[in-house]
């Protein structure tokens, strides 16, 4: 048995119908929507609903009274620890949440995804079918991976400095290392790697 109050499992109830709706519809369900969605029969028991949801934060308004997601519908639950070494006993404490947006990006107006083709990457842990998640930048440090325009071509390397030097190293043997004949522009920074199992 949870030791949660039955309002907070009730708020969790409500709050998971909404967010499998966002995630399914890819926008917030209507005061109609939500009908159905709890099972009410009125929609001043969705109001109800809402009105709770909106003072813990989980969902807010636009001017229209449409309902808007919070950063809530990018959280999920932290788990604790396990080990990567030798076996052991999961440390598990649901005591936290992570949101993944917070934790990945640093500039949301800046940051985009891309999926990956080819392996040129792949000693780098990058392969194909992975979506990358970078933010634009038109500087970088050596040895960072980087998107970059190459002689009017664009691609995905570690960019390499030495003295005035510059050029793009891929993570796979079977690649030679590209120098620039004409131009070498970075466009974005590699932040993240993201991938199904």
């Amino acid at each position: 048995m949870s030791d949660l109050p039955a309002n907070l499992l009730m708020q969790s109830f409500y709050q998971n119908k909404i967010q499998s709706f966002y995630q399914r519809e890819k926008r917030m369900p209507t005061y109609s929507e939500m009908m159905k969605l709890f099972d009410f029969k009125s929609k001043n028991a969705v109001f109800k609903i809402v009105d709770k949801l909106m003072d813990a934060g989980i969902v807010a308004k636009d001017h229209l009274g449409r309902l808007l997601p919070t950063k809530f519908f990018n959280e999920i639950q932290m788990a604790g620890y396990v080990t990567a070494g030798l076996p052991a006993d999961v440390e598990s404490e649901l005591t936290d949440t992570v949101s993944l947006e917070d934790l990945l990006i640093g500039k949301k107006e800046l940051t985009y995804m891309l999926e990956v083709d080819g392996d040129s990457m792949i000693n780098a842990h990058i392969e194909k079918g992975d979506m990358v998640l970078v933010e634009k930048n038109n500087q970088a440090k050596d040895g960072q991976i980087v998107i970059a325009e190459i002689d009017g071509e664009f691609t995905m390397k570690y960019l390499k400095k030495d003295g005035n030097k510059v050029w793009l190293e891929p993570a796979n043997k079977k690649y030679k290392p590209l120098y620039p004949e004409h131009s070498l522009n970075i466009v974005a920074v590699l932040k993240a790697v993201i991938r199904k199992y």
